[in-house]
């Protein structure tokens, strides 16, 4: 299947960064931005779930079972 690129505006520096992870990694250009893109995503998951509890889901917590 055949999925559709863009192109995105980054600095030089980013570019050159990005293109020496690749290859250290021995990955495509592609890949290593995706794998970057689902780990910041990972990461904005951990942040909401370490998030206090709100009062109405420690309500929902506290709630009678039976």
């Amino acid at each position: 299947m055949s999925q559709t690129t863009t192109t995105i505006r980054i600095t030089r520096a980013t570019r050159d960064i990005l293109n020496d992870l690749a290859a250290r990694r021995g990955e495509s250009l592609t890949d290593t931005v995706a794998r970057g893109a689902r780990l910041l995503e990972q990461e904005a998951i951990g942040r909401d779930l370490s998030a206090p509890l709100r009062d109405d889901e420690l309500a929902w917590l506290d709630a009678d079972a039976g």
